[in-house]
């Protein structure tokens, strides 16, 4: 599975980024996470409020850092 998280570096974009990869380490998750910071490729998602969370190409999240409820349905 691949997760892209789209965001320019700020504090809630790493706090995701950090949670997602907690997550899926807890549930043994084989995911590969890469984070998108310019501003073209993130609006190129349709994200205009991030940050923005992208799982297999499909935007799943965006304008806050999701629950770890959320990132574990996710990862299912």
């Amino acid at each position: 599975m691949e997760i892209k998280i789209l965001g320019p570096g700020c504090a809630k974009c790493k706090a995701t980024a950090d949670l997602i990869d907690a997550v899926a380490k807890d549930t043994g998750a084989d995911v590969r996470i890469s984070k998108i910071e310019g501003i073209r490729e993130i609006m190129g998602y349709g994200v205009m409020s991030t940050p923005g969370v992208v799982i297999d190409d499909k935007v799943v999240h965006v304008g806050s850092v999701p629950s770890r409820h959320q990132i574990v349905d996710w990862l299912k």
